[in-house]
């Protein structure tokens, strides 16, 4: 009888709710900010790289004045992290044999798909409309690389305020990724054009890219992204 009663707001809602069976697909794109939550700490600003992809978005009932929709995308994604190398004063470490400030970044690229419950408030077809959307967000690992001026196989530690280290020698030990996606952006339709969204959206890795069991060295190593991306959507089928 629990399960029963449960169920009923949702009866209720789905009675209530104006059907629609509005079909639309694009594409995207945008820049991504991103860094690795270690544990040691490694110090860190943000990682920039692309973030661009196809979307499908499937609407399925407006109930009141709240649109609502799933939002699937594959993307492809460009993470990582980007290291603050500082000495116990905040200042940049200079490297004593090129005479320049030290400086390393990690790029990690990823296939990514984020599935989205998007729900909208305002125009529905014509006009401006604001949404929210969250859901799971899965990625494959596609390949990595590095950037540094300086030997990562000798680093200076002796200067710096954070002297983990261990990251130089380390490749990505899973390839596969997953976590929690939300984001706030603003939409634009047109009629016979299609619909116009600007979207600041932030990930949380719920997955380490290294093993991370008692004996390894890492006990945390997920993502954390903000991405702002634009998306264009042409209507396949429309309800109106």
């Amino acid at each position: 009888m629990a399960a029963v009663a449960a169920f009923i707001p949702l009866i209720a809602s789905a009675q209530i709710g104006e059907h629609r069976d509005d079909l639309s697909v694009g594409g995207g794109a945008g820049y991504v900010f991103s860094s690795i939550n270690f544990q040691p700490r490694v110090s860190q600003g943000y990682h920039g790289g692309p973030i661009a992809g196809v979307a499908v978005r499937y609407v399925c009932e407006k109930y009141y004045s709240m649109i609502c929709s799933v939002l699937a995308e594959v993307n492809y994604s460009s993470l990582g992290w980007k290291e603050k190398i500082l000495d116990t004063h905040d200042n940049k470490v200079v490297n004593p044999q090129t005479g320049v400030p030290e400086e390393y970044s990690h790029t990690i690229n990823y296939v990514q798909l984020p599935i989205f419950a998007h729900l909208a408030w305002g125009k529905e077809q014509k006009g401006l409309n604001f949404f929210f959307q969250a859901g799971p967000q899965f990625g494959l690992f596609l390949g990595e690389s590095y950037e540094a001026n300086f030997d990562i196989s000798q680093p200076n530690l002796n200067e710096r305020s954070n002297k983990t280290d261990r990251q130089y020698s380390m490749d990505v030990e899973r390839n596969f990724d997953y976590g929690i996606a939300g984001g706030l952006g603003l939409e634009y339709s047109i009629p016979h054009l299609g619909h116009f969204l600007l979207e600041g959206r932030y990930y949380y890795g719920l997955g380490n890219i290294y093993n991370s069991t008692k004996r390894d060295f890492f006990g945390t190593s997920n993502h954390n992204a903000i991405a702002v991306k634009m998306t264009y959507l042409f209507d396949i089928k429309r309800t109106k």
